[in-house]
């Protein structure tokens, strides 16, 4: 760790001894250097098996970041326009009003498709065929590109199916064969077998308690929510491992994701590897939805691919040209193009009992700024 970001590591110490952490990793990467890359407690909630640095863990919605970078990247190459519809690539999904769909709208959280209809089982999530044929067949929820509503798990499937009619290959394979390998990032969607004694298994949060007679069953967010149900514990098994579930399911850790990233704040290209253009870079930061988000009710500004700051909800982020986003429980990756900066921190204790938990993120972000 570079000298000055002492108050970062004296942090993530104190929450480790208090129990506040089990295991987790914190980085910095600031105009192509690593300032930070700590990690530390144990892979396991009984504190058996340490954290080392290769550890890698389920970051759960930092995922959905990673999944649109490689769709920011065939944008790039032109393979892909952003303001195409998504029919244009994948013509069974002008069914039912969805011909005026763009891909903006499906990075920008606006497409009106923000789950499945019902009923709908994780099984069903982990069978891509069936589970994209259903979206393709269903009727949006709302009016596309009028409003934003968090598509939970079906972005990574409608990106990822994009990906694969224009591309031919799947998103993982996609992510491992052009982001991954040559930028050396160690990223994947889902997590290769050989891997598997490498993962720190997540630890969920204690149970959140609803009053099911307050709640509108028939509201967007709850259709969303609950189709299917979230389950933490979901995450330690093969099934979802092997799954490839571009919204939710990438496994890694926060050296690893700022070496993914760091490109975006660096102009488009790291180490010689260029990712993005200039101009695609500046695609992010097109405003898609800014206000009450109807899945998660938040007050978000959703740019392409990336939530992007100033936002109320989460004051701890900076200002300026800076996008981001996080998973469950906690990770998150925030990329300062201002500042040439890019954070990361995966944690396996998932925090709060909300959907996102991002008081440790917070903490840790804002001890690295200060050092800035």
């Amino acid at each position: 760790m570079k000298t000055g970001f002492d108050a970062v590591r004296d942090t993530f110490a104190e929450a480790l001894g208090n129990g506040d952490e089990v295991g987790a990793a914190i980085a910095l990467d600031v105009d192509g250097e690593t300032v930070i890359d700590l990690w530390g407690g144990h892979r396991d909630p009984e504190r058996t098996s340490p954290w080392t640095s290769d550890t890698i863990v389920n970051v759960f919605s930092t995922t959905k970041i990673v999944t649109a970078l490689a769709v920011l990247v065939l944008a790039d190459r032109g393979t892909i326009d952003l303001d195409a519809p998504v029919a244009t690539y994948w013509p069974e999904f002008a069914a039912n009003g969805k011909d005026g769909i763009l891909v903006r709208h499906i990075l920008g959280h606006t497409s009106g498709v923000s789950g499945w209809e019902q009923p709908i089982t994780i099984t069903d999530v982990y069978d891509l065929p069936t589970s994209t044929a259903r979206l393709a067949g269903q009727a949006p929820w709302w009016t596309p590109g009028t409003a934003a509503g968090y598509h939970a798990v079906t972005q990574g499937h409608l990106l990822g199916e994009i990906i694969r009619r224009v591309d031919g290959r799947s998103l993982t394979r996609f992510v491992a064969e052009e982001l991954a390998t040559p930028l050396h990032a160690d990223v994947q969607i889902g997590a290769r077998e050989p891997d598997w004694h490498r993962i720190a298994p997540v630890i969920p949060p204690p149970p959140i308690r609803f009053d099911m007679a307050a709640i509108d069953t028939t509201s967007i967010g709850f259709r969303t929510m609950t189709g299917p149900t979230p389950d933490a514990e979901l995450v330690n098994t093969p099934q979802w491992r092997q799954a490839e579930i571009g919204a939710a399911n990438g496994h890694t850790n926060a050296k690893a994701l700022v070496t993914l990233l760091r490109a975006v704040a660096l102009g488009g290209t790291a180490d010689g590897v260029k990712v993005l253009s200039r101009p695609t870079i500046e695609r992010i930061f097109d405003v898609q939805s800014d206000g009450p988000d109807l899945v998660n009710g938040a007050v978000m500004r959703w740019g392409i691919g990336f939530g992007l700051t100033p936002v109320a909800t989460f004051p701890w982020l900076p200002d300026g040209q800076v996008c981001w986003w996080g998973g469950w429980g906690g990770s998150i990756a925030v990329i300062d193009l201002d500042r040439r900066a890019t954070f990361s921190y995966t944690p396996n204790r998932m925090g709060g009992g909300g959907l996102t938990g991002f008081e440790s993120a917070g903490r840790y972000l804002t001890a690295a700024y200060d050092a800035l």
